[in-house]
């Protein structure tokens, strides 16, 4: 008997995930795995926001919350886009959800008809195209290859853009490319957008601020604030303060937009933890030296892992912008064989041969829809990225038909 309904048939679970899951397994037949499939920061959450869940459970803040964020959540959320990014909304312009994940959701839900096409940078996170599937939306992608930098033309924005576009999906700095778009470039998407009236921005702005080489984060929505009553900003608190257990994703954008997603939200999961709000709100109006601190790191580990792929023959990867992933160019390896004589056919053939050749858990490119690459998270210490770095060499050196 199948439980399943027909509409999960064409959606896939998470790719990260899914990946973390076969380290897991290979760890428990006794292998030693390094897992760099999943993002998320190894560092502790600050000690002053877990001092502020603290309180809030002393102080009995463990009722039912309002389904669309506390106040004290929501206030905060208002002065840090007012502060940091230049951008003016009110609590009611305002949703708090279990993730940024569900204010994706959410909005998606709340807003796509049967047939309404949503574009898609490739590579893109993946959730993103199976999200749009399950609420019976087609997402559209268009190939943003390494070669423009893995970001998206206004032309060919331009070219995408049908009567059926409902949303741009608009993702800086990138998962899993680590992409980040210039003010000029954003504008210039923009200017085309302006054009489609019917067409609605969701800005994923998640890893804001995690910018490398002098880079400064500029919000999609006040780079074209004419557009601003049609885009929704999408943030959290997981990879900025490492978070990522505590669930706190928030959206800003206009008011009835916010109103619909939140009534999606009250009949799935209702109010965020209540407790977890308390420490969000502390996250955004408290101490930011640990945001600048973790960003420190994950330039040093961005700079070993571009150095120590340059190193390794057949592997490319350009200097990522932001985020803390490496989208590793892996075409010389497709066609060569592993030891055992099996042939590698595609990337995610490279990532199933690192798994069980180098002990290394990495997620193929496909999975984000552009190939041959994989992601790695440099979410790791320098150690842990020195040791699996040094595998992957070895096991790249033991293929067999490779021409570098």
């Amino acid at each position: 008997m199948s439980f399943a309904a027909a509409r999960l048939a064409a959606v896939n679970p998470s790719a990260s995930a899914w990946v973390s899951q076969a380290a897991r397994e290979a760890r428990a037949r006794g292998q030693n795995i390094i897992d760099l499939g999943l993002g998320e920061p190894d560092f502790d959450t600050p000690d002053h926001i877990k001092a502020a869940a603290h309180q809030a459970a002393l102080a009995g803040e463990t009722k039912y919350p309002p389904t669309q964020g506390t106040h004290a959540m929501r206030q905060a959320v208002v002065g840090k886009l007012a502060r940091e990014n230049g951008l003016s909304y009110t609590p009611e312009e305002v949703i708090v959800s279990n993730g940024a994940k569900q204010v994706l959701f959410n909005a998606l839900m709340a807003t796509l008809e049967p047939g309404d096409e949503v574009l898609l940078c490739a590579p893109y996170f993946g959730q993103y195209k199976d999200i749009v599937l399950l609420l019976g939306g087609r997402p559209v992608p268009i190939p943003c290859p390494a070669e423009a930098g893995f970001r998206l033309t206004p032309a060919q924005l331009a070219g995408a853009i049908t009567a059926k576009t409902r949303w741009l999906l608009f993702n800086q700095p990138g998962n899993p490319s680590g992409a980040v778009y210039s003010e000029d470039e954003i504008t210039a998407l923009g200017a085309v957008l302006r054009a489609h009236p019917r067409v609605l921005i969701l800005s994923d702005e998640i890893y804001e601020h995690i910018l490398f080489d002098g880079r400064v984060f500029r919000s999609f929505a006040a780079l074209c604030p004419d557009l601003r009553d049609r885009t929704l900003t999408v943030n959290g608190v997981s990879k900025a303060y490492a978070m990522t257990g505590w669930r706190i994703g928030y959206g800003a954008g206009p008011e009835a937009l916010i109103a619909a997603m939140t009534k999606v939200q009250s009949q799935i999961s209702s109010g965020a933890c209540s407790i977890a709000q308390a420490a969000a709100a502390a996250a955004l109006t408290g101490p930011q030296e640990c945001v600048r601190a973790f960003c420190a790191a994950f330039a040093r580990r961005r700079d070993l892992v571009v150095a120590r792929i340059a190193d390794i023959p057949g592997l490319t990867l350009d200097p990522p912008g932001g985020a803390f992933y490496a989208l590793i160019g892996c075409a010389a390896l497709i066609g060569t064989r592993s030891p055992e004589g099996e042939t590698l056919a595609s990337d995610a053939d490279v990532t199933a041969y690192l798994l069980r050749a180098a002990g290394v858990a990495a997620v193929p490119g496909s999975a984000y829809d552009l190939s041959p690459f994989f992601r790695i998270s440099t979410a790791a210490s320098d150690a842990v990225l020195e040791t699996a770095l040094d595998r992957i060499a070895r096991a790249v050196a033991d293929l067999k038909g490779f021409r570098p």
